[in-house]
């Protein structure tokens, strides 16, 4: 099996593992640097394989649905692939989404089967459901019920792998389905975007219950036949130490995790940043003035980038350097379609704001039992509208102008939160920004904003205001900045804009 930039990956995760473990049996896969313990490639495929017949043997069927509650680690990571070589839809469980959000998702699904670490056992009290699927604890060994083993299930590249489920702000989540295929695209994107080879090692921070930590950096080292060293969570005074010791070439992470690099007082030395070839962005914009920060003060290039959920993390990239990286712009697609559509959800043609879509073999395939949702998201045509506004330039650069559902409607003008974010982000001591919408009798809507503030910082909510009234002007400029010891944020690091009304509200 070989990874071509003309056409996704062939074959189910099955396949991917086996083929390095026989081709690289002794190459490492995976580290684990906080446990001192590592992965060869036919370690993990035969962890895998284990798991697999013991999930077999217990009498599941093609495509049931094991849930994870598990964190990143050599446990996560091994049940994760194990499930998905067994042929069933894995669930990861978003351990930071609260006990009713989580409780919904196991009912929801339907799981069979929760893999449970022994952390995550108050998790499982809270969010139990009423007819609770069999629960397996998972310690320094998985507490299998019996011994009995099962010869695998066929499975095939259009059958389902993947149960991901949305954060649900404006309401339920909802179950993102992926297949083998869609899956496995998800790791091929950034594999073409960012030139991986098997020489190059990921550092995993982010969780791997979200897409980005799965899709980014554990699906496309497989297909790519790289590594990854994977970190229970992200620590800005421990980043640059564990990039030495376990010598990583690349990262992803998300505009609040850079920004608390760029705001923090370790620095990498020169063998670090000699070996390190890029930081990539996701998951929300990047300020500019982050981005250009960063780089002056390290030397390193950010590769600003967009996915979603539905497109199993990326479909827009920036070209590595010496390509052009528009700053402000997620960049260009690969190994997917996008465009913007209108109204009437046609395509629009350059410089023209729409609803950006996307199409491609790293498309969901449904939202789980949620036809009315399908029916929105997807057009007669096939594409999957996306709930962000954007534009596309002459150079097929995409800029993301808002969210539908995020946009501030001030007498019934559209104001873009993030024109106000980088606004603010331009203050020095501002480590996270976010505006939002603040119900208005005059206005209908105005705006309002949040701030983290560097430690030690003697910034005010007037200083930051005059900012952006010279910036942006008196109809854009917030009519209130509140300064909070940090922002909310989902299981990614992104803010959740939508809970900032509610956090500042007075009297809350």
């Amino acid at each position: 099996m070989k990874l071509s930039p003309d056409a996704p990956p062939e074959g189910t995760v099955r396949d991917w593992i086996d083929h390095f473990a026989q081709a690289t049996p002794d190459r490492i896969s995976h580290l684990f640097p906080e446990e001192d313990r590592s992965l060869t490639w036919a370690a993990l495929r035969d962890a895998a394989q284990d798991i697999a017949a013991r999930l077999t043997g217990m009498g599941l069927a093609p495509g049931e649905t094991v849930a994870l509650m598990l964190p990143n680690g050599y446990a996560g990571l091994t049940c994760l692939l194990g499930t998905l070589y067994g042929g069933f839809r894995v669930l990861p469980i978003n351990l930071v989404a609260g006990a009713e959000a989580m409780g919904y998702a196991l009912a929801h699904s339907g799981a069979r089967v929760v893999l449970l670490g022994r952390e995550q056992r108050d998790l499982w009290e809270a969010c139990r459901p009423v007819d609770p699927p069999e629960l397996l604890e998972v310690g320094d060994r998985i507490a299998w019920p019996s011994d009995q083993m099962a010869p695998l299930h066929p499975v095939s590249a259009g059958e389902d792998a993947l149960l991901m489920y949305t954060s649900g702000t404006t309401g339920r989540p909802k179950g993102v389905v992926h297949s083998h295929a869609s899956l496995l695209a998800g790791g091929w994107t950034p594999s073409l975007a960012h030139a991986l080879t098997p020489q190059d090692r990921a550092l995993c921070i982010l969780p791997i219950y979200h897409i980005n930590g799965l899709c980014v950096t554990v699906m496309a080292p497989l297909v790519s036949g790289g590594s990854v060293a994977m970190c229970p969570k992200f620590s800005a005074s421990r980043f640059w130490g564990t990039c030495a010791r376990v010598e990583a070439t690349w990262f992803s992470a998300v505009p609040t995790v850079l920004s608390h690099l760029l705001h923090g007082e370790a620095t990498p030395d020169a063998v670090v940043m000699g070996r390190m070839r890029f930081a990539r962005s996701a998951s929300a914009p990047l300020a500019p003035e982050v981005q250009t920060a960063f780089e002056n003060r390290f030397g390193l290039p950010i590769v600003e980038t967009m996915g979603m959920t539905e497109t199993a993390a990326q479909l827009l990239s920036n070209p590595l350097p010496p390509g052009l990286r528009k700053t402000g712009s997620p960049g260009l697609p690969y190994g997917c379609e996008v465009a913007i559509l209108g109204p009437d959800l046609t395509p629009l043609g350059p410089g023209q704001e729409g609803e950006i879509a996307i199409r491609g073999p790293n498309v969901m395939r449904e939202y789980l039992a949620n036809p009315e949702a399908n029916a929105k998201t997807f057009t007669a045509d096939g594409w999957l509208r996306s709930g962000d506004l954007g534009r596309v330039d002459r150079d097929g650069y995409v800029f993301v102008t808002g969210r539908l559902k995020e946009l501030i409607i001030k007498g019934g003008e559209n104001i873009a939160p993030r024109e106000i974010d980088e606004a603010l982000y331009a203050h020095p001591d501002v480590v996270e920004a976010a505006a939002f919408a603040r119900p208005c009798k005059v206005y209908g809507e105005r705006v309002e904003a949040a701030v983290m503030l560097e430690g030690g910082s003697e910034a005010t909510a007037e200083e930051l205001i005059a900012l952006c009234r010279d910036r942006l002007g008196d109809f854009k400029c917030p009519d209130a900045v509140h300064i909070l010891a940090a922002l909310p944020k989902g299981p990614s690091g992104k803010i959740q804009r939508l809970k900032l009304g509610e956090i500042t509200a007075p009297g809350a």
